[in-house]
């Protein structure tokens, strides 16, 4: 199959590799329909990570079960499936409590909890910016999507990452009817966050950027925009509310924060 190979910073390649197959009893293989890119893929393409040479990028996938291993009852050949970026094994104590993203089984790594596809540190699994994708503990790990899935591929390959992210930032910061909160970043992220404060019904959802595109978005769904290059962004937050200030906060910037000048003050989070 062809798949993006990650070969070093700021050197990918669309590269033939051998077909994934089904190695364990629980196992899955998807034919990948939708891939989102990440900004923790550029992360890896930029040389600011220590990914390994050889891996098949790619941790926001949709795609069509195609096989399936005997230990699988719940997934089906032929289910339309997204497939969230964390690999979880769904039944250490971890995953237990619901702490997936900490499971203590998909990474061989006794140094590191937690694993995901394609992604540096988080185990040995491969991406699926490529045609099929191995999917272990398919039972656990595939989210079967409804009928109208292939009518809707653009917006169910969001709930791979893109759209949980954001929600859970808004879960974090206790958002909730009648709450203003103002979100630091319109990226992918801080849009499904503002979109996901509105869907819990907080009073107002405030969106901090410097990007006139983003922040037209965020004012497509509702969200009050808020340059920070044109002034502060905190006195901007206090007029909004009557001087209160905001009643949450999430952070949906991330690894490569910058200043109103543009300039980056880079943090390993």
């Amino acid at each position: 199959m062809k798949a993006l190979l990650y070969n070093g910073p700021r050197d990918v390649t669309v590269s033939t590799v051998p077909d994934p197959g089904i190695d364990r009893p629980g196992d899955a293989v998807i034919q990948i329909i939708r891939t989102n890119i990440c900004g923790s893929d550029l992360h890896m393409y930029e040389g600011r990570t220590d990914m390994e040479p050889g891996r098949v990028l790619g941790h926001e996938n949709l795609g069509r079960v195609t096989e399936v291993g005997p230990a699988v009852e719940r997934i089906k050949v032929g289910d339309m499936v997204c497939v969230p970026f964390n690999v979880a094994c769904g039944h250490c104590a971890n995953c237990e409590r619901g702490l997936t993203s900490y499971c203590l089984v998909a990474n061989p790594d006794p140094q590191i909890a937690g694993a995901a596809y394609g992604f540096a540190d988080m185990g040995p699994w491969n991406g699926g910016q490529a045609e099929y994708l191995l999917v272990p503990w398919a039972d656990f790990n595939c989210l079967r999507l409804p009928e109208d899935a292939e009518e809707k591929l653009d917006d169910y390959v969001m709930l791979a990452d893109i759209f949980p992210t954001g929600y859970h930032a808004t879960e974090m910061a206790g958002v909730g009817p009648g709450k203003s909160v103002v979100i630091y970043g319109a990226g992918p992220v801080g849009l499904m966050a503002a979109h996901s404060a509105g869907l819990k019904g907080a009073s107002k959802v405030m969106v901090v950027d410097r990007h006139p595109d983003r922040l037209g978005l965020a004012s497509q769904i509702g969200a009050i925009p808020i340059d920070d290059s044109a002034s502060s962004p905190v006195d901007q937050v206090l007029e909004l509310t009557g001087g209160q200030g905001a009643d949450c906060g999430c952070e949906c910037v991330g690894y490569q924060a910058h200043d109103p000048a543009g300039h980056e003050h880079r943090t390993r989070l």
